[in-house]
């Protein structure tokens, strides 16, 4: 847990241990004063209210929470009318955003421990309002508008170090799952039964490796032992909901470690086969310290809060079966035409599993289809590349590929040698090779027949 100490540990009416921080163990200047504000409208109605999840999980790890949930006896309708600046949202979860400003703190019920039969606990907090669960036949939960008491909404959460509900007015943190003892051991552990938990949301498989990755945490023995066996649940979650974690599997300054260990424990065939296959290829060193150096290019990014585009990740990542498929056509028709119908198919098989935005994918062949170009280096075609808008993630990527050896090492010197220079410069060394042969040709004393004939001399 950091360095932060537990004092005082004692039980509360509903189970939940009660750790008492000390203020100078605790920043509580951490915590977004609209996140405060919140809690203490919603306990001012007269209902329960906490801070809870990752920002409380990251406080106690002395790091910046980036959003801030919170957990409540209120319903979303009641949310809705104590803060006049939220919405409500979700169809499988109903939630409240209250927006301030461009802060939004994301303020969700109690769930209640829900029923296949589609009815909630009946604890009176559904206050008559309709509840549904509905579950897939393969256990995957469709929608979960079933709420409950704080100690049910505990036990409904993923992981122990999740399932931590802070009280900022008392400086108290309530644990009803052992989630301090875990935070203390650095542990990742699923709340209940792995399997069936993983069964419930595929999405906690990749969940547990980006924790693990991002905390520099374990996962505990039990909680691992399916992740490997589990992979095709996958298949059965919205498209959408796996490209958002895919993106926050890569873009939390914590993707090589990610990457490193989806391959350990056999999840990255089920987000990009391609790739996974190519990798298990006996030529595979080259693409794979292709995609090391992009994913640590962007963790070091990330650390210097500089923007990162998922458009060039997944271009190295996809890059080894595009290379492949150009190579096998590229003796019976034109480059241009061959990367264009390779480039079709291999989005086309990344669909089948991930499909990748338009937002992502059209930038993403752009940077491909530059590749080529890069080896066209006379006349006014590399002035034009040079004006391009993708040219400097084209360039980027051109000097990993030179890096790793699948490009002439001497072509991207020229290419950064190119930009360096200036408009005269860059001139000379677009110039024909026979217009430049010829002119080093002539001794100093002699003038250029051009200029002769200008002159008007004999």
């Amino acid at each position: 847990m950091g360095e932060a100490n537990v004092k005082n540990e004692q039980l509360n009416e509903e189970g939940f241990r009660v750790h008492h921080l000390s203020e100078h163990e605790f920043n509580l200047d951490s915590i977004s004063p609209n996140a405060i504000k919140v809690v203490h409208q919603l306990k001012a109605q007269g209902y329960e209210a906490y801070l809870v999840g990752g920002c409380v999980r990251d406080l106690l790890l002395d790091r910046e929470p980036k959003d801030f949930d919170v957990a409540t006896s209120a319903l979303p309708e009641e949310v809705r009318q104590v803060f006049r600046n939220s919405r409500l949202i979700g169809r499988r979860f109903r939630l409240a955003h209250v927006r301030f400003g461009r802060e939004i703190i994301e303020v969700a019920t109690f769930r209640g421990s829900g029923a296949a039969n589609g009815t909630g606990s009946d604890n009176g907090n559904n206050k008559g309002q309709e509840t549904t669960q509905e579950i897939h036949e393969d256990g995957r939960i469709l929608r979960d508008n079933v709420y409950g008491s704080m100690g049910e909404d505990a036990t409904r959460r993923d992981f122990t170090i999740n399932a931590l509900y802070l009280d900022p007015e008392d400086e108290t943190v309530l644990d009803r799952v052992n989630g301090m003892v875990d935070h203390q051991n650095r542990l990742i552990r699923l709340i209940g039964d792995p399997e069936e938990r993983y069964r419930e949301d595929p999405v906690r498989l990749l969940r547990a490796v980006r924790f693990a990755a991002k905390l520099d945490f374990a996962i505990a023995p039990e909680t691992l032992q399916p992740i490997s066996t589990f992979g095709s649940l996958l298949s059965g979650v919205p498209q959408a909901r796996l490209y958002e974690e895919i993106l926050k599997l890569f873009l939390s300054g914590h993707a090589l470690q990610t990457f490193e260990d989806l391959c350990r424990h056999d999840l990255l065939k089920h987000l990009f086969p391609q790739t996974a296959h190519m990798l298990n290829q006996t030529e595979s060193d080259s693409l794979r310290q292709l995609i090391t150096l992009a994913l640590r290019s962007t963790d070091s990014r990330v650390a210097e809060n500089k923007p990162v585009t998922p458009y060039f990740l997944f271009a190295a990542l996809l890059w080894g079966g595009l290379e492949n498929a150009v190579q096998n056509r590229l003796d019976s028709e034109n480059e241009y035409v061959v990367m264009q119908h390779a480039m079709g198919e291999i989005l086309r098989e990344q669909a089948q599993t991930v499909a990748l935005p338009k937002r992502s994918s059209i930038p993403m062949r752009e940077v491909w289809t530059l590749q080529p170009r890069f080896r066209q280096r006379r006349g006014s075609r590399p002035h034009r590349l040079l004006d391009h808008p993708r040219f400097r993630a084209a360039y980027d990527f051109l000097l990993l590929r030179a890096e790793t050896g699948s490009e002439n090492s001497e072509l991207a010197e020229w290419w950064t040698q190119f930009q360096a220079v200036g408009s005269n410069q860059r001139k000379k060394m677009t110039q024909p090779r026979q217009q430049r042969r010829s002119t080093r040709s002539k001794k100093p004393s002699q003038k250029p027949a051009s200029v002769v004939s200008k002159s008007g001399d004999a």
